[in-house]
């Protein structure tokens, strides 16, 4: 999570689209967002001229109604007639993010490039470092991109550090590779490699990846009065806000939720069916076993590690689990899932008990619209009869140490975790049955897929580290308070 007026726009883009869906006024009112924001004589031009700076707006809007910016046939269609569609759509698809065109205009091709700090020295150390005779000198150097293959040695060579790496922060941050140019310079997501980790839509400086939500068909759920909409929020949420978790879920109530629950129950049901599938494993001799709770990263087992993939476990995750069980007891609930990632969305739309997936970023934009300030909320009664290793599963170890708990013999695990995943752990990962499995080998392998663990998702609202210690200093007191009870 980085904080930048990119990701404040699309904040305040969140709220003020809350606000016109909870008055009744979106078909209305939504169409004048993009005037109001930047209003002719704005101080707040952002990019070549108002006109363009609302056209973005335009965009960044169709994708919080849920539309991919594919989906449109004709530009001279307005923004009310977009929500009139959002509103009766009852087809949804699993392309969770989009590319707003008119945003992504600004970076160029990742490449190496001189700097006006060339000196233009005698000794030309660039020209014998590259081996491609990329680099030519007159006055200043030079590098042909169409010889450059962007081995960096110029770079290291330079005595005046006048050649930098000049990256794509989208392609650069992306550890799969589903994100690249097309012949306009228009970034496109190759849907068939992403792995829907949200990184990408962090690192572009400019907001041109937008998240698609369900923000209109959740408000319309809240809104019908023979519904019961349940919230289930991800145990990375207890750590978001600076207030006690019976707080938490007071506020959640607060925006219009009928019942809040949980997914740490749901992680409780994962630890005891994973623990048991673990020990079935090594029973049969299998060398290791990973964890299957990150949906980005059995996403990345099934498009590029496939050789990982027969050791992933097939237990499903804590939010599966936690739709199952409210399914159960209320077989006509609407099912939210309050959650930390894009991926969470992706896993949201294949699973049948989870009817919509909800960010933190869009649950703050609700608490918001609904005047609902977290700290002034009275504590509501949290469920105590969750066992504290479902609520540690958000931050790295949190798993490894809920699989422990439950196991018959935990002195044979023999654990390896993998703290966030990039292009050099994916690379080193093709190699892992190498290094995992043997005698003295490790059996267990907890993957996290944001550095630190879900308390740093991509849609994250608070230091990941203060989110940890917050949850942790949680469960040590809830601990200590049952054990008093006892």
């Amino acid at each position: 999570m980085a904080y930048n007026q990119a990701m404040m726009i699309r904040r305040d883009l969140l709220a003020r689209m809350c606000k016109l869906i909870k008055d009744g006024n979106l078909k209305e009112e939504i169409d004048r967002i993009p005037l109001i924001m930047r209003p002719r004589h704005s101080n707040e031009v952002s990019r070549c001229c108002i006109h363009k700076d609302r056209a973005v707006i335009k965009y960044r809007l169709m994708a919080i109604l849920g539309f991919d910016v594919r989906d449109e046939e004709d530009e001279l269609i307005p923004l009310s007639q977009y929500a009139k569609m959002a509103e009766e759509r009852k087809d949804f698809t699993d392309i969770m993010l989009t590319v707003v065109d008119e945003a992504c205009s600004s970076c160029v091709k990742s490449n190496y490039v001189v700097t006006n700090m060339c000196h233009g020295c005698i000794g030309h150390p660039c020209t014998f470092a590259c081996h491609k005779q990329a680099i030519s000198v007159n006055e200043k150097a030079r590098i042909d991109p169409s010889k450059c293959v962007s081995c960096g040695l110029c770079m290291q060579a330079c005595p005046f550090n006048a050649i930098i790496y000049q990256a794509v922060p989208c392609e650069e941050s992306c550890p799969v590779g589903a994100i690249s140019k097309d012949e306009y310079g228009v970034e496109h997501i190759d849907e068939t490699k992403c792995i829907y980790c949200g990184r990408c839509r962090e690192a572009c400086p400019y907001g041109a990846i937008m998240e698609k939500t369900y923000l209109v068909q959740i408000y319309a759920a809240l809104k019908d009065p023979k519904k019961k909409v349940v919230a289930m929020f991800a145990p990375a949420l207890a750590g978001q806000f600076p207030a006690p978790l019976g707080k938490i879920i007071t506020a959640i109530r607060g925006v219009g939720f009928d019942e809040v629950w949980e997914v740490a129950k749901g992680a409780n049901v994962t630890t005891e069916n994973e623990t048991a599938e673990f020990e079935e494993r090594m029973e049969k001799g299998e060398p290791f076993m990973t964890t299957s709770c990150c949906h980005a990263y059995t996403e990345l087992t099934k498009k590029h590690l496939t050789e990982l993939a027969p050791y992933v476990s097939t237990t499903r995750t804590p939010a599966s689990y936690t739709a199952e069980l409210i399914k159960k007891e209320q077989p006509d609930a609407v099912t939210v899932f309050i959650a930390p990632c894009v991926s969470k969305r992706h896993e949201g739309f294949y699973d049948p008990n989870m009817d919509y997936v909800m960010s933190f970023e869009e649950l703050g934009a609700m608490m918001v619209t609904a005047g609902v300030d977290v700290l002034s909320c009275e504590e509501s009664e949290y469920d105590g009869g969750i066992d504290n290793s479902g609520r540690a599963f958000p931050y790295t170890g949190g798993v490894l140490d809920s699989v422990k708990k439950y196991a018959k013999h935990p002195e044979n695990i023999r654990p390896y975790i993998v703290d966030g995943i990039d292009k050099a752990v994916i690379k080193s990962l093709k190699n892992i049955k190498k290094t995992c499995g043997g005698p003295d080998q490790p059996n267990f392998i907890e993957f996290m897929m944001c550095k630190g663990g879900c308390v740093n998702g991509c849609n994250a609202l608070a230091n990941p580290r203060t989110a940890t210690r917050q949850i942790q200093n949680f469960i040590a007191e809830d601990e200590k308070k049952k054990q008093e009870q006892a």
